[in-house]
Formats: structure tokens, sequence, C-alpha cells
């Protein structure tokens, strides 16, 4: 009898809601004019950690260290800022650089690594941002959707006080738990 593999998870930096349904609207306009629904599938989010495998069994570990982690932050501002792309298949919303948001993801890398054996993935730079096409946009449409959106100005802020577990489940990601940072 084969076993299911284990669940994947991954940790991200989510806006708050009025962001994130301003940025599910670029993401369903991708969806309706470029046939590009995948993005669909996960709230607006920034990746801190890419999906990874992880035991079931093994999830308290891994809140705990996700906790005790982000009990020990502070909430900081993030500017969004228009759009960018990785040619020829990613559309996503940019964002101006952000010292504060390097640090916290590689704090975050050694953590994990060190409480729970979680590795980076390697050759993966961290290239923060939201995602709004990707997997299924089509080479064919890309230029097409890259030239409406690389017109736009978009211009906004949230601030990043919680770190958020998400799990896949039934095709999509949900939300596992989320790990505020204390208030100030």
């Amino acid at each position: 009898m084969k076993s299911e593999p284990h669940p994947l998870f991954f940790i991200a930096l989510l806006p708050d809601t009025g962001l994130q349904s301003e940025v599910t609207a670029f993401k369903q306009y991708c969806a309706r004019h470029f046939g590009a629904s995948h993005a669909l599938k996960s709230p607006p989010h920034i990746t801190m950690v890419s999906p990874f495998r992880w035991q079931i069994d093994r999830l308290p570990v891994l809140a705990e260290a996700l906790a005790e982690f982000s009990g020990q932050q502070t909430a900081f501002e993030i500017e969004l800022r228009d759009f960018g792309c990785f040619a020829p298949r990613v559309l996503f919303v940019d964002m101006v650089k952000n010292p504060n948001l390097e640090v916290l993801e590689s704090k975050l890398a050694l953590a994990l690594e060190e409480k729970t054996g979680l590795k980076r993935k390697s050759g993966h730079g961290f290239h923060p941002h939201m995602t709004i096409a990707h997997r299924d946009l089509q080479e064919r449409y890309f230029r097409e959707a890259w030239a409406y959106f690389s017109k736009l100005e978009f211009r906004r802020s949230f601030q990043a006080k919680a770190l958020t577990l998400l799990r896949h489940t039934g095709g999509k990601w949900g939300i596992e738990t989320t790990f505020p940072f204390p208030e100030n």
C-alpha cells in the first residue's frame, strides 16, 4: 500500500484584507483576459519560505518554532510599487527594496533550520513580490499581459505584523496558522 506524501506548506506575509482584495482583482483580471487562474489558488502574499513537505505529526515542532520566532519580531511597513515580471510566465506586484524584509527572511531561514531542520532551498534567491499570474500564463499571452500591467501605477503599503503558515489542501492554499508579531 502506497503512503500519501506529507502535505505541502509554505510560510508567507499576508497584507491586510483590503489590500488582499485589490491584489486578488489583478489575479482575476489575469484569469479573465489571459486564461491564467492558477495564482487565484492562494491568497495574495509575500513568500518567506517556499513550499516544502512536512510530516503532520511534526507540525507542533514547526508551529512552536514559528511562534517563538514571530514573538521576537517587530512590525514594519512594506511598500508596494507597480508591477514586475519574470519572463515569460510570471507577473507580480512589485515592491520597494526593504532591508527589514530581507533581514526577516534570512533570520527566519536560520531559525527554522536550527529549530526544525528545515533547510532553505538552494539556488533560490529572495526576490519579494506578490504573484498575480504564473505557471498557466501561456507564453503567447505574456507579452500582451506584461504590456498591460507595465503601464499601470500601483502604490500601496501595509504593515508586516505576522507570519502565516499555509497548507495545500484540495487544490488550493489555505491558512493553517497565523503567528503575530508582538504589539508595539
